[in-house]
């Protein structure tokens, strides 16, 4: 049953409000209605009783009338019923009896209460007649009447009360319910925007109930001690950046003058390793920080990877499927699509980038024909400065940031870094962030 309820709070709040609503109505209607219903059936039921009670008195204490023209005409007239006299016989044999009739029920009871004689009643044959007939000592008597003289029929008042009354009750939540989901709906899509490393909703302000306020305006506290943290953080790292920079700076200046000796070109080299450790420590410091969402046409950029890698001397074919427009972070992006492709240049031959894109998600994926990493190992390579033992990592320089870069940017856009086994019979790493 779980399984068929609404998911939404819209329509769960709506179904826990009408449900008990219209169960009580229904209950009340019926109670009330029912026995009212008994009550007027019973009446209506006892009254054409007596008439045929009285036609049948007329008839045995007068029969000096042959054709019977003046007992059935007052029968008509004044009564509203038909009544003929039929000749001796037996009665139709019982029919079936419904289980929910009323009428039937009440209207068989009062027979045998005040005219005691065998009789038989059809009141299933013909929806607006009732059909009575009583074995006297010399006749038959058949008696039609309406069933609306029998029985008494609301059934389309209660059901036009229960629609109408649950249309109004459905109105009014409705109208009410939306203004009390809306303020959560505002907020779930500034906290998803937030999330995903995009601008909040301008229009987003704290409203709705007292709850619905107090956590939005958390949550617009949140976000700025967030983004004071982001913005003290990007200064310190500007500040390192640079320091770090001019000495190193100086370092190859000093070595330049130096001329080019063995040793020289030793510590130059050791200088341009030590600038590139620098560069990627702080680029997985810095992370996408103030850095706003832009939207980028995917293909273009899988045409710059090919390029790039194409210039180390590596096969890479490219495909994307969908429409190539995305919203995202573009240097921040494109930085964690080149560490993984690096990651298949360093250790692959051919490489293979494709892509995808529906109507909720952006799915990349970059293959390689490499060595792979053990099944057991590709949640642990996403830890910082984690270095592997295998053929994938001998004789490799790196800094070992390269893939927790490309996972702290996928999950900056509200999205995932995932390894696996290639097509290629290398490694496959697919990022997958929402659109």
């Amino acid at each position: 049953m779980s399984r068929q309820m609404p998911k939404g709070l819209y329509a769960r709040a709506l179904l826990i409000i009408i449900t008990p609503v219209v169960v009580l109505q229904s209950v009340v209607a019926y109670v009330f209605m029912e026995r009212h219903w008994q009550t007027v059936t019973w009446r209506l039921s006892s009254m054409v009783t007596q008439e045929v009670a009285a036609i049948i008195d007329v008839y045995e204490s007068y029969p000096q009338d042959p054709d019977l023209v003046a007992l059935t005409r007052i029968a008509n007239d004044r009564l509203g019923l038909t009544v003929t006299f039929l000749p001796p016989g037996p009665l139709p044999p019982a029919t079936e009896k419904p289980f929910f009739s009323l009428l039937d029920q009440t209207l068989s009871q009062e027979i045998s209460r005040q005219i005691g004689r065998p009789f038989w009643i059809d009141t299933v044959g013909n929806s607006k007649l009732v059909e009575i007939r009583i074995r006297l000592e010399n006749a038959v008597l058949r008696v039609f009447a309406r069933r609306s003289q029998t029985y008494a029929s609301n059934s389309h008042i209660f059901i036009a009360w229960m629609v109408g009354t649950s249309l109004v009750l459905v109105a009014v939540a409705l109208i009410f319910m939306r203004n009390q989901i809306k303020p959560i709906q505002k907020l779930a899509d500034a906290a998803e925007s937030f999330g995903k490393g995009r601008d909040v909703p301008k229009d987003f302000k704290p409203s709705g109930a007292r709850e619905v306020r107090r956590a939005a305006a958390a949550f617009v506290l949140m976000r700025e001690r967030i983004e004071r943290q982001i913005e003290q953080r990007t200064t310190m790292l500007a500040g390192v950046s640079h320091d770090l920079r001019t000495v190193l700076t100086r370092f190859k200046l000093q070595l330049a003058l130096n001329g080019n000796r063995e040793d020289v070109a030793d510590l130059t080299r050791d200088v341009d390793e030590m600038q590139h450790m620098l560069e990627d420590y702080l680029a997985f410091a810095r992370g996408d920080t103030g850095e706003q969402s832009a939207r980028i046409d995917i293909a273009d950029l899988f045409e710059e990877l090919k390029d790039d890698a194409e210039r180390l001397g590596h096969h890479t074919e490219v495909s994307f499927r969908g429409h190539p427009a995305v919203v995202v972070k573009p240097n921040a992006f494109k930085r964690c699509l080149s560490n993984l492709v690096a990651n298949a240049v360093r250790f692959g031959d051919n490489i293979r980038i494709s892509g995808k894109r529906d109507a909720d998600w952006l799915t990349v994926h970059v293959d390689d024909d490499g060595p792979g990493i053990p099944e057991d190992e590709r949640e642990a390579v996403f830890k910082p400065f984690y270095r592997l033992d295998d053929a994938r990592n001998q004789d490799i320089g790196g800094t070992g940031l390269g893939l927790a870069i490309a996972q702290d940017i996928a999950r900056a856009h509200g999205g995932e870094v995932t390894l696996d086994e290639s097509p290629l019979e290398g490694l496959r790493a697919t990022v997958r962030i929402p659109v």
